[in-house]
């Protein structure tokens, strides 16, 4: 045979006239997902309605959580001990009383970042508004992150203005995390990406720094 089945959702970045120019061969698309494979091929490469419909169902959304937390993982560790490290620096040259109270008002900024931008996001997708996913993140992050203030807003070391770097710090963080999640979905293209990247990286980034 002559002819290279791919999936359907890989027309984005594949060139059929360019594969058959270099190697001979035909690109057919084949169904959304590989199970469907089997019935493709039984009906003569033709494909159903079910075999060419993109789902993104909340289950479907929720199995790439487990993945990005295991890649942010190795990250956390060092941005835990730089936090409490920063935490503790203050106007006695360095205080661990300090470090553990603003660290750990840091941490519950952090983690609510992460929670925002890694579960929130991916499960709550359609019902967020807005349509870039930095934009979602930032939105669930800044609602965490004011929690997460408010709730540390009472501690002997941590300022009221102290709170406002938190929510920086977790809306920042919450959108980074959130646009891993543009190249997963079936409604982006690699140009949207990009071009969201470049355009919300250095606020992310200010936010982050000025956190």
């Amino acid at each position: 045979h002559r002819k290279l089945i791919l999936p359907q959702l890989g027309a984005a970045g594949v060139a059929a006239h360019a594969v058959k120019k270099a190697c001979g061969f035909e690109v057919v698309w084949g169904p959304v997902r590989a199970p469907h494979i089997k019935a493709f091929l039984s009906a003569g490469m033709s494909a159903d309605a079910d075999m060419r419909r993109v789902s993104f169902t909340l289950a479907e959304r929720l199995i790439l959580v487990p993945v990005e937390l295991s890649l942010l993982r190795k990250y956390l560790d060092w941005a835990l001990a730089a936090v409490w490290g920063l935490s503790g620096i203050g106007g006695q040259v360095f205080s661990f009383s300090a470090a553990w109270h603003r660290g750990s008002a840091a941490l519950g900024a952090l983690l609510a970042g992460v929670l925002a931008g890694c579960v929130l996001v991916p499960a709550l997708l359609p019902w967020i508004p807005g349509r870039a996913f930095s934009v979602k993140g930032a939105l669930v992050g800044l609602l965490l992150g004011i929690g997460a203030a408010w709730s540390s807003a009472a501690g002997p070391h941590v300022a009221l203005w102290s709170g406002l770097a938190l929510v920086l710090w977790s809306a920042a963080l919450a959108s980074f995390l959130a646009m891993h999640f543009t190249g997963s979905t079936p409604f982006t293209s690699p140009s949207g990406v990009e071009k969201e990247m470049r355009r919300a990286i250095p606020f992310q980034l200010a936010a982050a720094v000025l956190a």
